[in-house]
């Protein structure tokens, strides 16, 4: 009988933890008009536009981390795209400043 009843809150436990998980990820997604998409070539708007998109996504969370390649940063970027819900272009400009 007792093991029944830890075997049943072990259950509940592993399903509170869980929901608690998916609930701290259906956060709700940006839309995307709301920030205007960057088609500039010029590299200091890029710059200056990837700056703020990592404050307002990436700094919440994290202080800018030390100077990484490229293709490092590009996998952390999409490693952390669903988590931080940046869109396509917050990750292309994001990635363009980590990368300067």
């Amino acid at each position: 009988m007792m093991r029944s009843h830890n075997s049943l809150a072990l259950l509940l436990f592993v399903v509170a933890v869980a929901l608690s998980l998916f609930a701290g990820s259906a956060a709700p997604r940006k839309d995307a008009a709301a920030e205007p998409v960057v088609h500039a070539s010029n590299p200091d708007t890029m710059r200056i536009e990837g700056e703020k998109r990592f404050h307002a996504n990436c700094g919440r969370c994290h202080a800018a981390p030390a100077k990484y390649p490229p293709r490092m940063m590009a996998t952390i970027l999409r490693h952390m795209r669903v988590r931080a819900t940046l869109t396509s272009e917050d990750q292309r400009l994001i990635l363009f400043y980590m990368s300067q």
